[in-house]
């Protein structure tokens, strides 16, 4: 029997409370979000294509933010049918929103490691892109030391 090809479909859930039952040592998780999608009726026909990943909205906040990937036809029906639906979680209601693919992991522009953005680094000034050194990119022939020194180099 023919069956269509599926894909990947991006979402996140706004408005869940990270400490779900108000005691601050337990912590929403990848399981108790499955568990709530499980029971809601609005994601029957919903499969997840990964665990759910569960973030803090701020370090001070009590709300947290989760990214679910869904498996979906190419056209997005499914994702189209939960986009911007409204459910309860407790007596919270949370929201359906559509989102970009891997978003819970950051490259910081200034030195270019992964996990932090660019406003919470805490180098001072710039690393370069290709060799690390302690400009931008695009003062790289000016002052990286593998440029500096060939003069054939073709800039960038």
């Amino acid at each position: 029997m023919p069956c269509l090809s599926q894909s990947k479909s991006f979402l996140k859930i706004i408005g869940i409370p990270y400490f779900p039952n108000g005691n601050l040592q337990e912590r929403l998780n990848s399981l108790d979000v499955e568990n709530i999608i499980k029971q809601n009726h609005i994601f029957n026909n919903v499969t997840l294509a990964s665990k759910p990943r569960v973030i803090k909205v701020l370090p001070k906040s009590d709300m947290a933010i989760v990214w679910i990937d869904i498996w979906d036809a190419q056209s997005g029906a499914k994702a189209k049918d939960l986009i911007n639906r409204c459910f309860n979680v407790g007596s919270f209601i949370a929201m359906i929103r559509g989102a970009n693919a891997n978003p819970g992991v950051s490259q910081c522009k200034n030195c270019w490691r992964w996990g932090h953005s660019t406003f919470s680094c805490r180098i001072q000034g710039s690393k370069c892109v290709k060799c690390n050194g302690p400009h931008k990119l695009e003062n790289h022939c000016e002052f990286g030391w593998c440029c500096k020194a060939n003069k054939k180099m073709n800039p960038l």
